[in-house]
C-alpha cells in the first residue's frame, strides 16, 4: 500500500455525544461503527453515510470501551461503574450485567465465538465471563499484574493484557502458561497485527513499540506523537504495512511498519485523539476525541 492511499480526507463527522468520546470501533465487516464516552452512552452509526442509528443507555458512569460480536447481534461495554454490560444490539436491551471488578473497567473484548467476554480493570486483573451461562461470576481471573490493566487482546488460545506496570502479559488458556514482556514504560493500549504475529503497544513515554508475539523481541519503535497522560488507541492498517495512532495535540500519525518513519501526519481533532480504528478491508479509518466527535477518514 502506497502512502498516497492512506486515509486523510475527512468524509464524515459523527456528532451526538456530549463530552469526550473515549472509544470508536468498526464492526467486523466495517459497515458500521460503535462509539462510547463520558456521556454514559454507546452509539451505533453508519459511518459511511454519516447516520446515527441507535443509542444504548444503561451505564451509571462513563463508558470506556465497547466491542461487537462478529455477527453484529450482541455487544459488550464497560466503564467507570465497574460493570460489564452484555447487550442485544437490535433491541437495545441489556441481557446481562457482569459484576466482580473492584474498580473501574478499562477494556472489553469478545472471544472469536462470542461466548466469552474478557475485561481489563483498575483492580490489576483480567476477568473472563461466560455469556451463555446465567452465572454472574467470572469463569477466570488473571491477577498477576502489579498495576492497572488498561487493554486486552484475544487470540484463539491466548489472552493478552497491557498494564501500567510496564508489562504485556500473554496467558495461554490451554496450558495455563504465562509469558511476561517488560517494556519498562506504562502500557496504555495494545493491539494485534492482522496476521497475529506482532503486538503493538502504546506506552506513556510517547513511544509505540512493536513486539514479536512468539519471542517478545522488540522489533521497532515509533515516535513523534505525544502520549503522556491519556489512554490512546493504536493499531496497524489492514495490510499491516503501516502503524497508526493519535496524539494528545489532536494529530493522527502514520508510520512505515518496517523503518518507523512518519509517512503521514495531519491534524484530525481539536483535542486529544482517544481512539483509532482501521477498516478491515478498505482504506478508511475512524477516530474519536476528547472534542466530542467521531470522524471518518478516507483516501
Amino acid at each position: 500500500m502506497s502512502t498516497s492511499e492512506l486515509p486523510r480526507k475527512e468524509a464524515n463527522v459523527l456528532k451526538g455525544h456530549e463530552g469526550a468520546v473515549l472509544a470508536a470501533r468498526f464492526n467486523s465487516d466495517g459497515n458500521y461503527c460503535l462509539s462510547c464516552g463520558k456521556d454514559r452512552t454507546i452509539r451505533l452509526w453508519n459511518p459511511h453515510r454519516g447516520i446515527h442509528i441507535k443509542t444504548y443507555k444503561s451505564h451509571g458512569r462513563e463508558v470506556r470501551d465497547v466491542h461487537v460480536t462478529p455477527d453484529n447481534s450482541k455487544l459488550c461495554s464497560c466503564g467507570g461503574d465497574r460493570q460489564i454490560f452484555y447487550w442485544d444490539v437490535s433491541t437495545g436491551r441489556v441481557i446481562r450485567k457482569f459484576r466482580g471488578h473492584d474498580g473501574e473497567v478499562n477494556a472489553v473484548k469478545f472471544n472469536e465465538y462470542a461466548s466469552v467476554v474478557v475485561s481489563a480493570g483498575y483492580d490489576r486483573s483480567l476477568r473472563a465471563w461466560d455469556c451463555r451461562s446465567h452465572s454472574t461470576e467470572p469463569i477466570q481471573i488473571i491477577d498477576s499484574f502489579l498495576d492497572t490493566v488498561m487493554s486486552v487482546c484475544l487470540t484463539k488460545t491466548e489472552i493478552i493484557g497491557g498494564s501500567v506496570d510496564g508489562t504485556v502479559r500473554t496467558f495461554d488458556i490451554r496450558i495455563g502458561r504465562e509469558i511476561s514482556d517488560d517494556l519498562g514504560q506504562p502500557v496504555n493500549c495494545i493491539s494485534l497485527s492482522n496476521d497475529n504475529n506482532c503486538i503493538l503497544a502504546n506506552c506513556l513515554d510517547s513511544t509505540l513499540r512493536l513486539l514479536d508475539r512468539s519471542t517478545g523481541e522488540l522489533l521497532q519503535e515509533y515516535k513523534g506523537h505525544a502520549c503522556k497522560s491519556y489512554k490512546m488507541d493504536c493499531c496497524l492498517t489492514n495490510s499491516d504495512a503501516h502503524v497508526t495512532g493519535g496524539s494528545e495535540d489532536g494529530s493522527i500519525f502514520f508510520w512505515d511498519l518496517v523503518d518507523a518513519s512518519v509517512v503521514s501526519k495531519f491534524r484530525a481533532h481539536s483535542s486529544v485523539v482517544t481512539s483509532v480504528s482501521y477498516h478491515p478491508k478498505d482504506n478508511c479509518m475512524i477516530t474519536s476525541s476528547v472534542d466530542g466527535t467521531v470522524r471518518v477518514w478516507k483516501t
